[in-house]
């Protein structure tokens, strides 16, 4: 093994060798020349970082040899080949991949901090042709870097004091306490990011601790208990929180658990506020985050970085996350001038749902909710859930059951789509007695639509398991009008209507498309495609690239959870019916925009469903939410879909392609185990992936 000192000499020859190589064949030929690994790149830069420290605590001398051609390594390197669209060295912005030039960042308020490769295994690159797809221009732009908050948005913290934040920054920390850890954090590492919104606020930093880190700070490694993981806290007489409590810092009511909030009542504009997750209680749900958990401390950082970037900073699950979106970019407050006074003050942000929480109508609220309790409504309630459907064995034909396949269509975030253009209520219901319907309106209605006539080899569009009603029912407004739509005459009976109206969920909608589209760009899966080219993409994209995976994941998972938190249960054994419990509290607390999104879904589904049966004659053999599954002559989709003799899709049915709405393959299996499914009372949307589909109810 070369020593340190001919590993720099080695180095300092190849960068001053051949200068017309392009950037990175020439750093993968210094690494294997080198013998340099990303790990061992990585702890150089730990001792050089942990050296110059001391140096200037006055501990030690620095070691001028290693750390003057170490500091020439980097210099050289930066300056020969800098990021892209870096705007200076004082600047860093976010890499592309783990091979971006090493630069060295300073700022006056913050610690000194080395831009560095990824440390971890090294990830698959993506394939050449998804690369030569996507326009360079849009590949090289960045956004411009916000002063305030040099080093981005979180890091994560390991056991060995170094904080790994996005694009390959690499921060020391020295803090042995978490009190002393949120005060570095507030006062020198340089993170957060800018409001969403110019009404809205920043983001508080994110430090996420390993488990190493979690145990030097004093914090158990695990937390255990009967209950699941997530929900446990720390007791309230634990050194860790009585330390907290002592230095004068404040824990919001969800105490001390995976995701920690400590803060002191801001000052002026200045917010002080620092948002803690512990990986080790599960703070990162392997569901919403696949693999993430396992990565390597700069990888976490690169895929947390990537979801807070295209999505929010991570404030608790994902499920948090959607919802604390849609405040971010809708605020309830803007600032207006006080008329008396002069002065500015809060004041109602038009088209948000305010700083107040807001009572459901009965027929929209839970069954244990206060309205309904202390009412005592019998009326009944809204069922607008997403679909769990299958055909009656006794309506499949025989040429349906000789067709060898049962192919499986999923659309892409089809709560997502729903959202778009949706207009909601914001104030509060009003009720009304025997209402001329109107499609505009948002609301609930209380009709009979068990008169409305649909083909019996397809759901009804009115209930979620696809059964006919048999009487009058409250329904969301997209509901009944597709009655209408449908041709049939409507008369509602009752109404609970919302005057004023807007589409609140249009920038939330914007947003996660953009990061949807986005990542499965990055994992070669772009608009332009062909379709048999999608599918072939969409076959390979987890394996692409497994961070970026994750981040498709929780995106996902962001839509679902944040659609589900609108109509948050309570939670608790302890929970007596008719109580008040905490997400009531919230303005966003409102299961109306919750049963809008799903009615529209549900219908938007069923309108393909009707369009596919009129272009092809083909019906689906069942519906699970937003997987659909139809007998198939053949394993692909091409085989059964409808195209236009010019080879374009039909517009009105299932299209494949990467946009929210559009479809994808969810697996194929026989049409017999379809069949044998069925006759035992099972779902094959539930299956035809080769598991245990989980509903999307938005829960």
């Amino acid at each position: 093994m070369a020593s340190e000192e001919e590993l720099f000499a080695s180095v300092d020859a190849l960068l001053n060798e051949e200068p017309h190589l392009p950037p990175p064949a020439e750093r993968a030929r210094l690494r294997e020349a080198a013998g340099i690994t990303q790990a061992r790149l990585a702890t150089a830069l730990k001792t050089t970082t942990q050296s110059v420290k001391n140096w200037e605590n006055g501990r030690s001398e620095p070691k001028s040899p290693r750390l003057d051609a170490y500091q020439r390594l980097l210099n050289g390197w930066a300056a020969k080949y800098p990021a892209p669209g870096a705007a200076s060295a004082a600047a860093p912005v976010p890499a592309a991949s783990s091979e971006t030039a090493a630069s060295e960042v300073e700022t006056a308020d913050a610690p000194r901090a080395l831009a560095v490769p990824a440390t971890g295994p090294a990830r698959p690159a993506t394939p050449p042709a998804a690369a030569s797809r996507r326009p360079a221009a849009k590949k090289a732009a960045q956004p411009a870097a916000d002063p305030r908050f040099p080093h981005g948005p979180l890091a994560v913290l390991d056991g060995d004091g170094c904080a790994y934040g996005t694009g390959g920054i690499l921060l020391d920390c020295p803090a042995t306490t978490v009190v002393e850890l949120v005060e570095w954090t507030l006062r020198e590492s340089g993170l957060g990011a800018p409001r969403l919104h110019r009404n809205g606020k920043d983001s508080d930093p994110l430090i996420v601790l390993t488990a190493a880190a979690a145990v030097k700070l004093g914090l158990p490694e695990r937390l255990e208990g009967h209950e699941q993981r997530r929900s446990l806290r720390l007791p309230e007489d634990h050194p860790v929180v009585k330390q907290v409590v002592k230095a004068k810092w404040r824990l919001t009511q969800r105490g001390f658990g995976p995701w920690a909030r400590i803060y002191r009542k801001a000052q002026g504009r200045e917010r002080q506020c620092v948002q803690l997750a512990v990986l080790s209680w599960d703070a990162l749900d392997e569901r919403s985050w696949p693999g993430v958990t396992q990565m390597e401390p700069a990888d976490v950082a690169r895929v947390l970085g990537v979801y807070a970037t295209r999505v929010i900073t991570p404030r608790g699950s994902t499920a948090v996350s959607g919802l604390e979106l849609m405040t971010a970019l809708r605020p309830p407050t803007r600032a207006v001038r006080d008329e008396a006074s002069g002065n500015w003050v809060p004041g109602h942000n038009p088209g948000s749902l305010g700083t107040e929480p807001m009572d459901p109508a009965p027929p929209e609220a839970t069954p244990e909710h206060p309205v309904v309790v202390n009412s005592g409504w019998t009326g009944g309630f809204l069922n607008e859930e997403a679909y769990q459907w299958a055909r009656p064995v006794d309506l499949l034909t025989d040429e349906e059951c000789t067709l060898p396949f049962a192919v499986g269509l999923d659309l892409n975030t089809a709560f997502l789509a729903a959202a778009a253009r949706l207009v909601v209520g914001l104030s509060a219901p009003d009720h009304f007695h025997a209402p001329a319907f109107n499609p505009k309106i948002p609301g609930s209605w209380l009709v009979d639509l068990s008169h409305v006539e649909v083909d019996p080899r397809l759901p009804s569009p009115f209930t979620p398991d696809g059964t006919r009603p048999t009487g009058p029912a409250w329904y969301q407004t997209h509901t009944v009008a597709y009655a209408q739509e449908l041709g049939y005459n409507v008369q509602p009976l009752e109404g609970y209507l919302r005057r004023e109206t807007g589409a609140y969920l249009d920038p939330w909608h914007d947003r996660l498309k953009n990061a949807y589209v986005d990542t499965l760009a990055d994992l070669g899966v772009t608009k332009d495609l062909d379709d048999r080219a999608f599918l072939t993409a969409m076959e390979q994209h987890k394996d692409a690239d497994p961070a970026m995976a994750a981040v498709l994941a929780a995106i996902k998972a962001t839509v679902k959870g944040g659609i589900g938190k609108l109509r948050e249960r309570p939670q608790g054994k302890k929970y007596k019916e008719g109580e008040r419990w905490p997400a009531l509290q919230r303005p966003t607390w409102r299961p109306d925009i919750r049963a809008a999104v799903i009615s529209k879904a549900r219908i938007n589904m069923h309108r393909k469903l009707r369009n596919m049966a009129a272009m092809t004659g083909l019906y689906p053999l069942a519906v699970l939410s937003d997987c659909v599954v139809y007998p198939s002559p053949g394993e692909s989709p091409l085989d059964f879909l409808p195209y236009a003799a010019s080879g374009k899709p039909q517009p009105g049915g299932f299209r494949l392609g990467p946009t929210p709405g559009l479809a994808k393959l969810e697996g194929v299996q026989s049409m017999l185990w379809a069949v044998d499914l069925m006759e035992q009372g099972y779902n094959p949307a539930r299956h035809i992936k080769g598991g245990d589909a989980v509903l999307d109810e938005g829960e």
